[in-house]
């Protein structure tokens, strides 16, 4: 009959590790068949990243860098909206352009000419440039390729050619032409009379319905490659001139991902070399050089093994998982640390001699923390699949695929690699020749000699090593340094200081990406982006209002409930009533001064014709059959568009208003569709943080025997996100896509720098609650600390990039360590000892098995 279970491993409230045995009984016996066949362990997972590696053929194919798409929410209502207006007002830009009945961007290269000096732009000397510029644009064929307008190009400026009109403009109509988003920085006098004018803004629109759609890109492509010779060549002096087309922002995007690649190849190179360094050993047979380089190209496999298997399988790669290699080196590099370190405390235990035991007891101790690191990261990378933005979409999945093949090549072939140098000590070999050394006289050596080419032999066995310096530091100076009443007072209100700059820093944190940073810092469009911002923000889109169903226009009570609703659109702070553009307001006032009959079906339709030849454009804005109008629009005009703040909140009232309108309506502009992701950010942010907290609290209490180890690392998971979310406003850094994939990171990575230090407090044997924070800090201080160094070290490098994108994954991922950090060594451990002797674990002798669990790696540290 079997023996009751012994009550330290019953489960209950307070030890509740009914998993963590089953588990370790499954990695001692992979650990063992590890040491019996270490080679299958290692050609299988070459071959098979060889085989994934293949996937990478279709890495052009798979790419998949639209903005438009991988940057704004996918069901985004803009989106809806915009084909409901191609729909029902499509677009000829052949015969009858406009720029402001666009249902997208359109097709253009557009140029800001800048004053020099203090000069005004409508100076001579500077209509003179400018009109060379446009003599240029014409000399490489716009006009054959320009969207039309009654016969004509579409003009670039309405003030280009007219140099009568400059003496008597007023700002800012003038002459029935709103002139604010042509000129800027203007100057007028109290009657309205511009005086200057500082920039000029000229817009060439290309035609893109049908064939004419592809020779415009063409167009567009040369005019790019060129267009910086041409203006040194113009020699201008009295602009300055900045230029952006329609392919800029997209072309700009896609080359981000080019310019970081080299920064991965330095990565790799610090990588090794941390590794080395932390592995190194001053004995030729003993040295670790090749197992530290092992344990780093064992995180490169998963990178390949990862990638490949996705690009098979047809997942989209968008160029913010360029920043995925960086994370998985740095990850995968700490949980070599963890193995080595376990190995080498094996090798200290009675009755395990054999490589097979050493390594069956190596893999029961590591396992398991690995195991707990890596699945609550892939975990949280899973769950941020769920979000509404396919960028965050791909590269949590491909990152989280990578730590599952991180993790199995982490058990499989770096174990194997490990069984395979022991074996190469034990023969006696060099560790880089592999070729037996011999035995001398240590007495006659040189010290360069026994440190190079004398090894001990690994048989004999080997005396105890004496103590990492830095364990010996956190036991005697840090942990009793921090266990004074005054400092644990010091430190409590640092964490005050600390939650209250986080909480404020949430407060003000902005949304949205800014379209600017999808470019690199050096290109061409930052300075038209400056200039766009300087002089021309004062008016923003030219919003559509559409009634979107069939309405009794004729009947006046619809009409005044249609007015209605233009009014309170237009009582919007964000809109100038002055500048809206309705077709009915002018036909209603048609019948008011009794030249037509509106009041019926039949006068309403048959009417129209006299309201299209007084203003042909308004044909466009009507959508009718023969006996009814389907759906019509009118337009209002923004201003004060100065911040994402006032963009969310234009969109939020305008749409609220919309639905509160009497009549079907709709208000859309193309830059809606960016402006989606303000309505979505915050709420899938929210969100994922909370089930993945959650999940991640489900998990520890499985994985993790102390109940009140797992609230302390929901509690560091709630802290950390919130100082990492409130501290990126004071750095700089906007909530967006970009930065919810960092958020998603955060969650994984506040385990893993709180759930050791906890747990060791909890389980420790000591007497008071200060020489458990002690003791918990001298096994496992450095330990962390050095985890943390290594996840740096892998995207340290992404601070010299110059992308927004790869710097805010720096910026990010430097806030997520240094908040973890701080968290593990100075927070929790001060906090614990406020509890004393509450949720501790009832038997005492898990404190032992702790060392051994929890990566103490001073032996693979430790220069000897």
């Amino acid at each position: 009959m079997a023996e009751p279970p012994h009550p330290a491993e019953r489960c209950s409230c307070r030890n509740s590790n009914c998993l963590e045995r089953p588990l370790r009984r499954l990695f001692r016996g992979l650990g063992g068949a590890v040491a019996a066949w270490p080679w299958p362990f290692v050609l299988l997972p070459l071959l098979l990243s060889g085989g994934l590696g293949a996937g990478f053929v279709f890495l052009r194919q798979r790419q998949a860098n639209d903005i438009e798409e991988q940057f704004t929410p996918t069901w985004g209502p803009a989106k809806a909206d915009r084909d409901f207006v191609q729909r029902f007002f499509p677009t000829n830009d052949s015969e009858r352009f406009s720029a402001a009945r666009l249902p997208t961007e359109g097709t253009y290269a557009a140029f800001i000419a800048v004053a020099t000096g203090n000069g005004s732009v409508l100076a001579p000397a500077a209509r003179r440039d400018v009109l060379r510029l446009d003599a240029v644009m014409r000399d490489r064929g716009y006009e054959k390729l320009c969207a039309v307008s009654s016969g004509t190009c579409a003009i670039p400026n309405p003030l280009q050619y007219d140099e009568a009109a400059l003496e008597n403009l007023t700002f800012p109509f003038s002459g029935g032409l709103l002139l604010g988003t042509v000129l800027g920085g203007v100057q007028t006098d109290p009657d309205g009379r511009v005086l200057s004018a500082r920039a000029l803004r000229l817009v060439y629109y290309l035609r893109e319905d049908g064939p004419a759609a592809a020779e415009s890109r063409r167009w567009l492509e040369s005019l790019l490659k060129e267009m910086p010779s041409e203006l040194a060549a113009l020699g201008i002096t009295a602009v300055r001139v900045t230029y952006f087309t329609s392919l800029s922002r997209q072309q700009e995007f896609e080359g981000n991902t080019k310019k970081v690649i080299p920064l991965f190849s330095i990565t790799y190179l610090l990588t090794v070399t941390f590794s080395v360094i932390s592995c190194l050993r001053l004995s030729c047979i003993r040295n670790n050089v090749w197992l530290a380089c092992c344990g780093v190209v064992s995180a490169g496999l998963a990178v390949l093994s990862s990638f490949g298997l996705l690009l098979f399988c047809g997942v989209p790669f968008v160029v913010t998982v360029a920043g995925a290699p960086f994370l998985i080196l740095g990850v995968g590099v700490d949980d070599m640390f963890i193995m080595i370190a376990c190995w080498e405390q094996s090798s200290r235990k009675e009755g395990k001699s054999s490589v097979k035991s050493r390594l069956a007891e190596t893999y029961a101790e590591a396992a398991l923390s690995v195991t707990i690191t890596t699945f609550t990261d892939v975990l949280a990378f899973f769950i941020g699949i769920w979000t509404s933005f396919p960028s965050v979409r791909s590269f949590c999945l491909y990152t989280g695929t990578a730590f599952v093949f991180c993790y199995i090549y982490t058990m499989t072939f770096f174990g194997a690699i490990i069984v395979l140098n022991h074996k190469r000590e034990q023969g006696n070999r060099h560790w880089l020749t592999c070729m037996p050394v011999g035995d001398k006289d240590q007495a006659e050596a040189s010290c360069l000699y026994t440190a190079c080419c004398i090894g001990k032999c690994s048989g004999e066995s080997p005396q105890p090593e004496s103590e990492h310096p830095m364990s010996i530091f956190f036991k005697k100076y840090y942990g009793p340094f921090f266990t004074n009443k005054w400092i644990k007072l010091l430190v409590v209100l640092l964490y005050g200081a600390y939650l209250g700059g986080s909480v404020y820093g949430c407060t003000q944190i902005r949304e949205g990406i800014d379209l600017r940073n999808l470019a690199s810092d050096d290109s061409y469009v930052i300075p038209f982006y400056d200039d766009h911002d300087k002089y021309f923000s004062v008016y923003g889109p030219r919003v559509m209002v559409v009634i979107t169903e069939s309405v009794d226009y004729w009947n006046e009570t619809v009409r005044l409930g249609i007015e209605n609703c233009m009014q309170n659109l237009e009582d919007i702070s964000y809109v100038d009533q002055n500048l809206s553009e309705s077709w009915l307001r002018v036909y209603t006032r048609l019948a008011n001064g009794g030249l037509i009959n509106i009041n019926s079906q039949t006068l309403f339709i048959n009417n129209l014709p006299i309201l299209f030849q007084m203003v042909p454009d308004f044909e466009w804005d009507i959508n009718k059959t023969q006996d009814k109008i389907e759906t019509s629009r009118f337009f209002i005009q923004t201003v004060n568009m100065t911040s994402a703040v006032d963009e969310k909140n234009l969109l939020s009232q305008l749409r609220e208003t919309a639905k509160q309108c009497s009549v079907p309506l709709m208000v859309y502009h193309p830059a809606f569709i960016y402006y989606d992701q303000y309505l979505v950010i915050v709420q899938n942010t929210i969100q994922n943080i909370i089930v993945a907290t959650g999940a991640m609290l489900v998990v520890s209490l499985l994985l993790i025997p102390s109940p009140l180890c797992c609230l302390w690392v929901t509690f560091a998971i709630v802290s950390v996100i919130v100082g990492v979310a409130g501290f990126m406003t004071f750095w700089n850094i906007n909530l967006d896509s970009i930065s919810m994939i960092n958020l998603v990171i955060c969650i994984g990575f506040s385990v893993d720098f709180s759930a050791h230090i906890s747990y060791a407090f909890v389980t420790s044997g000591e007497s008071s609650a200060n020489k458990r924070a002690i003791e918990a800090l001298s096994l496992l201080g450095y330990p962390v600390l050095q985890g943390a160094v290594s996840t740096i070290i892998g995207v340290v490098v992404l601070a010299a990039a110059k992308t927004y994108i790869f710097r805010t994954f720096f910026k990010i991922m430097f806030l997520v360590i240094l908040f973890g950090v701080l968290h593990g060594l100075v927070f929790i451990p001060v906090f614990l000892t406020f509890f004393g002797n509450f949720g501790r674990s009832p038997h005492d002798t898990k404190s032992k098995k702790l060392e051994l669990r929890f990566m103490n790696d001073k032996g693979c540290r430790k220069l000897s």
